[in-house]
Order: C-alpha cells, then structure tokens, then sequence
C-alpha cells in the first residue's frame, strides 16, 4: 500500500526561499551574483587597499607593462600609464566613481520613479492617458543620447552626470512601474478588495504592491547597467569625468592614445567596465526567471 508522505508546516519552503533555490540553481547567476558582491567590496573598501594613490606619477615606471609580461613588474600588478600612474591603484578609485555612483543615480531614479509610476498608474481616464503617451516620447529618446543634452546644459562633471545619467533614467522606471500597477490594477482581486471597502492606498500597498516587487527588482538591475555605460560613455566623451579623474570611462578616455604602444591602458579599465555591465546582467535574467509565475 503507497505511503502518503505529510509535510509539516516547517517543511513548506517560503516563497523566498522558493525565489533563492530558483536563483541559485542557476551557474550564470549565481556566479554573477558573486562577481556584483565583490564589485560592490571594491568600490567600498579599493580606495583603502589601493598601493597607491590615483594620481601619484612614478617618472620612472612609465607605460610599464602588466606583471605577467616579460617587462612588466609585481610593484605594478596592472602596468602602468603613459604618465607613469599605478592602473591598479586607480582601478580601485574608480570603481566607487563608475560602480558606486551607478548605484546612487538607480536609487534616486527608482524612488522618483516610483512615486510618480505608483500614483500615475492608479489613475485613470484622461491624465494616465496623457502620462502614458508622453513616457512613450521621452522613452523614444536613447539615455545616453538624453544624458549628453543634459549635461551640455549642464557642464561637464561628476556632480552634472550624476543628475544627467538620474533624469535619463527615471522615465524608464516610471514606465515600468506605471504599466505594472496599471495591469495589476485590472485584476479581478483588486475589484473585490474595492467591494471589501478598501481605499485607494490600501488597494496599492497590500494587494498590487506585493505583486510588482519582481518588475521594481528586474528594473533596478537593468537600470544599474544602463547606469555604468553612460557614466562610462560620459568619461570617454569628456563630458563626465574630468581628467586626472579615475573613472574608468575617463580612463579609457585617457589611454586612447597609447593603444598602439600600450594597450593595457584601455583594455584593463574596458574589462572592468565589461565585466560589471555582464555580471548584473547575468544577476538580473537570472532573478527575471526565478520571479516568473511558472517557477513561483
């Protein structure tokens, strides 16, 4: 005779630990994961176990080749530039420059967003048409190619590109969570809440909220992406990062003149640029399957 197999309550797994097994089972993402965790330790803590200082010059270490290079040494891991500054040490600067300012403009975008999504996605008729169309013609418009009109406005530097890269932005948030709490809004559990006597904000936090966490969480990380390329863009085009600035955009910027004779200089702060855009990629398709309906 078949033996019933009864789960106790404590068996039953959480729908976030659901979500995590989903992700972790996953190689690319989790190992993504990993790479945006340490990424985000370099950008807190590089400057402090950075050899040296971004700009300190060594005239007699100039174009140095990486250590694994039979010209190169372990006193300058990464090479050196063609003004004779460790690219290593400013890697480290940067990437709280680069990465860490990413992450300030998607949060600052991603509350206006969400403040203005939220409100305008429960409302109806005339005005949520009007939003709706004009967050098509701002969407129609590139980020990078809307961050360069601000900052042309603007002025180049950090401080601009922070608000630039901010406003470019938010329109694709505001979209996203406009759409998401307009759908939810359609639903049938929203209408027998409203027969329940609930009110407007009850209707958004505890019954369309919980379920457009994973469209705010699947943004964000596409956001911090977008994020990295433009600040970067903005260095390489001077329109950011000023030099001696170790953005790794501006550094890019910078070593263009030394391709041919010191390709290290472009390629090393490129990798980085690289590897963060694809290791919160691999993090947010891998959070976009562990969120969909047919894994939950």
């Amino acid at each position: 005779m078949p033996q019933i197999k009864i789960y106790q309550e404590d068996d039953i797994p959480s729908p976030m630990m659901k979500i995590w097994h989903s992700f972790s089972d996953n190689p690319f993402a989790f190992a993504g994961l990993w790479a945006v965790i340490g990424i985000l330790l370099l950008s807190i803590f590089g400057p402090f176990i950075a050899p040296y200082a971004p700009e300190q010059q060594d005239p007699h270490a100039l174009l140095l080749a990486p250590s694994w290079d039979p010209a190169g040494t372990v006193e300058h891991f990464l090479g050196t530039d063609d003004l004779g500054r460790d690219i290593f040490s400013r890697l480290l600067h940067g990437a709280h420059l680069t990465f860490g300012m990413a992450l300030g403009i998607v949060m600052t975008a991603l509350t206006l967003g969400f403040i203005i999504g939220a409100v305008s996605g429960m409302m109806k008729g005339l005005k949520s048409s009007i939003l709706s169309h004009l967050l098509d013609a701002l969407l129609s418009i590139p980020s990078l190619l809307m961050a360069i009109l601000v900052v042309a406005v603007m002025g180049p530097g950090l401080d601009n590109v922070f608000w630039a890269v901010g406003i470019a932005l938010t329109p694709q948030f505001v979209r996203a969570i406009h759409q998401a709490v307009h759908e939810e809004l359609q639903k049938e559990y929203v209408t027998a809440a409203k027969l329940d006597g609930a009110n407007p904000f009850q209707i958004f936090w505890y019954v369309i909220m919980p379920n457009v966490w994973d469209t705010v969480i699947i943004q964000t990380t596409l956001g911090i992406s977008a994020a990295i390329l433009d600040i970067a863009a903005l260095g390489f085009l001077n329109l950011g990062a000023q030099a001696p600035s170790p953005e790794w955009g501006a550094m890019v910027s910078q070593g263009m003149d030394n391709l041919l004779t010191a390709p290290w200089t472009v390629t090393i702060p490129g990798i980085a640029i690289l590897c963060s855009v694809l290791a919160i990629n691999l993090v947010g398709d891998g959070l976009r399957s562990a969120l969909s309906p047919i894994n939950n």
